[in-house]
């Protein structure tokens, strides 16, 4: 998911570090995972997101925040990056990008919208869109740390086609990890679907985990039509505003 950089978020004073493409593959059409080594890559929590930054030949320099996709890994990070029409950056990264080539990364940024392994309370996580990336670096966490923490992912994409991960998800739903995954189809729906194209509602959000001692936090990250919308909704479903967390993002040149 990429972002505009942010500045402000930085825990202490972070350097710019070289990356190596060491490992890539497609989500969808227009979006590509990318997995990334660095050396002095100091661990990161599920949630957090890094700085890419390209330069180019006459020095001039484009820097784009991507979320991380999965649990820190020593020295390797992964990045998904959706390919933006018209970008700067996510078409190189996506097209161009190739195995040993190298950027410059500096991270991890961002220390609210997060998750921690040690955590015990019941987790809601709503994604739109490419909004799932941050949302999925929980999940893999979770599997990472042994947890048995109950896990509901709602995942609200356009068409079936546009869903990232979807072999990972496929066996998250039906194996013995204990996360549940519903999608929500807002344009089309795979044949037989049973829920018809729409937007998410009430009831997309209802979860079973939900009671006055145990009330799940909630993670929702996506558009910032998205997210208020389902924020808002929660609210009003009675959840504590102080556990529902959000991450949005929006056009950023790419």
């Amino acid at each position: 998911m990429a972002r505009a950089a942010v500045p402000g978020r930085l825990a202490g004073r972070l350097s710019w570090q070289s990356a190596r493409l060491v490992e890539h593959r497609d989500e969808t059409p227009t979006a590509r995972t990318l997995v990334l080594e660095v050396l002095d890559w100091p661990g990161h929590l599920a949630g957090q997101h890094v700085d890419i930054r390209l330069t180019a030949d006459d020095g001039y320099q484009a820097v784009r925040s991507y979320s991380l996709a999965a649990a820190s890994d020593h020295h390797r990070i992964e990045v998904t990056v959706q390919r933006v029409p018209d970008g700067e950056v996510s078409p190189y990264l996506v097209d161009v990008f190739s195995l040993g080539d190298t950027v410059e990364v500096r991270g991890p940024l961002g220390g609210w919208f997060v998750w921690r392994p040690t955590e015990r309370a019941p987790v809601l996580l709503v994604a739109g869109g490419a909004g799932i990336v941050p949302l999925m670096a929980m999940v893999r966490a979770r599997s990472a740390a042994g947890s048995r923490v109950p896990f509901r992912l709602t995942y609200s994409v356009r068409t079936p086609q546009e869903g990232y991960y979807e072999e990972e998800l496929h066996r998250l739903q039906h194996g013995e990890t204990g996360v549940d995954v519903t999608y929500i189809f807002t344009r089309s729906t795979p044949k037989g679907f049973a829920r018809p194209p729409g937007r998410i509602g009430i009831r997309d959000l209802e979860t079973p985990n939900r009671s006055p001692d145990g009330q799940p936090i909630c993670f929702v990250c996506g558009p910032t039509g998205f997210v208020e919308l389902v924020a808002g909704t929660l609210v009003t479903m009675g959840y504590d505003p102080g556990r529902v967390k959000t991450e949005r993002f929006g056009p950023s040149g790419g």
